[in-house]
């Protein structure tokens, strides 16, 4: 991670280089469960905290609004209020501890929360004068993620519309390095762009034209004195991913490391060196998790740990692992234990750490790392004659680069072209002891999370003062149709008791609200159709014949539920396969995605669902299309959706179940056409 080092004298000490952070990305249920996991985990070594928030408190909801039913608790912890993040850190001293919170659109909000809860530990019940408080802002240490345009292109938890994201952004970068000096205010994320199809080139290119845009912004609301710009530079971090082809990965590091000192040097006139350093975390590679054989995810998991660590001069300041069940379910305290294993092994067991960049001398590293620094250079000149990162956002530039990338990934492993052990080769396997009871190989959402939630929620809007949460949300408006800093604005709500919905809400109504464009239409597709494709394009032309018209598929994500790829994927491969695809993006309700069943009149509905909100959201679109008397039309659904609760699925209605081992998007949709074919009597 840190810049080229001059030469070293024959006879001087070597100094063993200190180990990363090493975190678990945890957090489900509620709070106090939250608590009790991170107090386990911080036991058994690991030396940072990396929250996971549920789908309505990354988008600003309420546990009691209709968009969060089914998704309170499921892929990380509810905390709609000051209280329930009192309790997540109860006995967490935060002045100690190095937190990391994956948090975007509600950045502000949350830290918030976290900066009035650590005041609070600290005051014991007492007041903190203003020099107390100065100290206490001085020791808090961590990430707020709050890289906002990466929402907009794989992740799906933005809320605003991005000119509005962008000053909530700066506005907190801004306000930290004033008074947080060791808070790291943003990470971009490249992380969820590989996840979204990016290459090695697309990721470097995409994360750091964001990094140019956010530092931009931050330049231009002129919050910051300009001597002080290049602390602002300093600031920025980045979160990594890192793929299974280590050696390419371990360049591209390299690569991050030389254009962000190119750019933090050539753009910005940053000229301390520690300024400039490319400082950045890592959450390895889940996209190439699978559900096949998941024990080979662990042997992936540490070429992918390898590739952000063996370069010294690129090696990450914080690392987190996935489990090796992540494809099949929420991984269990002993599997992420597991994780955590692994990273320990390696920085004391092995002489990882001893010896000065291995690879500095490499013609073969040197050559790789000029050839995506090349390409990098062209693909950032690209975006930015666009206008820049927001510009290439609103076009839907990245977004349709990123979906094609990934419809080429995924036709190279279909072809076989591209190897997945267990998947599409090595396929014989021997029963597994680690998936012989599948109901048991991953943890299971507490199903009480959510009455818990909305019980624990109206009990604290009855003890609050509701006239201070009204003339701090009505400051807060208006800050916002104003350009004041809306960080001293939401510190208030916070202390008032306002709630994670009301804070959105209120930003809501000046900002408005914003859909990203899917990019599934501009999207190229499979380029050789091959012989099962054009099987499938025969039935599909065939069928609709004979059903007279065109077939019509509907893609709908319903829920909160934001990682859109697979849905993104079927929707490019269907309209490869000849249907008419009806995709309205991310984020709908199950009223929504009936309503556009009805008025398209389409012949098969398929859902995507990866938040484990399935028994919830599922059923909801059944009973809505047997209202509208549309009994008989098809519902597929996909996910990451355990063996019980895809039988459960099937007997309520649901005509096919598909998961993550069912990789072959052409079988799909033969599947779908075979689907259509029954639900009108057809052979």
């Amino acid at each position: 991670m840190s810049q080229q080092p001059g030469p070293v004298a024959a006879d001087a000490p070597h100094v063993k280089d200190r180990p990363w952070v090493m975190r678990t990305y945890a957090g489900h249920s509620s709070a106090t469960e939250s608590n009790l996991l991170y107090r386990r985990n911080l036991a058994k070594g690991q030396t940072g905290l990396s929250v996971a928030f549920d789908l309505p408190t990354q988008t600003g909801y309420d546990p009691d609004s209709p968009l969060a039913r089914g998704e309170v608790g499921k892929v990380g912890v509810p905390v709609p209020h000051l209280g329930e993040m009192r309790r997540l850190f109860e006995d967490i001293p935060l002045t100690a501890m190095n937190t990391s919170m994956t948090i975007n659109a509600t950045a502000m909000w949350l830290l918030a929360l976290y900066q009035v809860v650590a005041e609070e530990q600290v005051a014991d019940g007492g007041t903190l004068g203003e020099e107390q408080l100065a100290q206490v802002h001085g020791q808090l240490a961590g990430t707020t993620q709050n890289d906002i345009i990466k929402e907009y292109l794989s992740r799906g938890t933005y809320v605003f519309p991005p000119e509005h994201s962008m000053r909530l952004t700066s506005d907190l970068i801004a306000y930290t390095v004033n008074h947080i000096p060791k808070w790291n205010p943003i990470n971009i994320c490249s992380y969820h762009l590989q996840e979204a199809g990016a290459t090695p080139t697309q990721e470097l290119a995409y994360a750091l034209t964001t990094a140019i845009a956010v530092l931009d912004a931050v330049r231009g609301s002129g919050q910051v004195k300009p001597e002080d710009f290049p602390t602002v530079v300093g600031r920025m971090s980045f979160f990594v991913n890192a793929g299974v082809r280590f050696v390419e990965e371990t360049c591209k590091m390299r690569a991050f490391v030389r254009l962000w000192d190119e750019i933090t040097r050539e753009r910005y006139g940053v000229e301390d060196e520690k300024l400039r350093r490319f400082r950045f975390g890592v959450q390895v590679n889940s996209l190439g998790l699978t559900e096949a054989q998941p024990e080979n995810n662990v042997q992936r998991i540490v070429l992918e740990m390898l590739g952000v660590t063996l370069s010294k001069n690129a090696r990450a300041r914080a690392l987190q692992l996935p489990a090796w069940n992540e494809a099949l379910g929420l991984p269990r305290p002993w599997d992420q234990q597991w994780s955590l294993r692994l990273q320990q092994v390696l920085a004391f067991e092995s002489d990882l750490l001893e010896h000065e960049d291995i690879f500095d001398g490499s013609h073969v590293i040197e050559a790789k790392v000029a050839e995506l620094v090349a390409g990098a250079r062209e693909e950032i000149d690209r975006v930015q004659a666009m206008g820049g990162a927001i510009a290439a956002v609103e076009s839907g530039y990245m977004k349709q680069a990123l979906v094609s990338s990934h419809a080429a990934r995924r036709a190279r492993i279909e072809s076989g072209a591209e190897k997945v052990v267990g998947v599409n080769a090595f396929e014989t396997t021997e029963p597994s002891p680690l998936t012989a009871d599948l109901e048991t190989a991953v943890q299971t959402a507490d199903p009480e999370a959510e009455a818990s939630a909305l019980a624990g929620l109206r009990a604290w809007r009855e003890q609050r003062d509701q006239a201070a949460v009204d003339a701090a949300l009505a400051r807060l408006v208006a800050d916002a149709k104003g350009d004041a800093n809306l960080m001293e604005a939401t510190l208030a709500a916070a202390r008032a008791g306002a709630t994670t919905g009301e804070w959105a809400g209120a930003l809501r109504g000046v900002f408005g609200e914003f859909r990203a464009p899917t990019g599934v239409s501009g999207a190229i597709g499979v380029a050789e159709a091959g012989a099962d494709l054009t099987r499938v394009r025969q039935d599909v032309r065939r069928t609709g014949e004979e059903i007279g018209g065109r077939l019509r598929l509907l893609v709908g994500k319903p829920g909160l539920d934001g990682h859109s790829n697979g849905a993104e994927q079927v929707a490019v491969r269907a309209r490869d396969a000849g249907f008419e695809v009806v995709y309205q993006g991310i984020r709908l309700t199950p009223e929504q995605i009936v309503a556009a069943a009805v008025a398209e009149d389409v012949h098969c509905v398929g859902l995507s669902i990866l938040s484990g909100s399935h028994m919830e959201l599922v059923p909801a679109v059944l009973d809505g299309l047997r209202a509208h008397g549309l009994d008989d039309l098809p519902v597929i659904v996909g996910g990451i959706i355990p063996p019980a609760d895809a039988a459960r699925l099937k007997e309520l209605g649901v005509a096919a179940v598909f998961t993550p081992k069912d990789f072959g998007l052409t079988e799909i949709m033969a599947g779908i056409v075979a689907t259509i074919r029954s639900a009108h009597g057809l052979d």
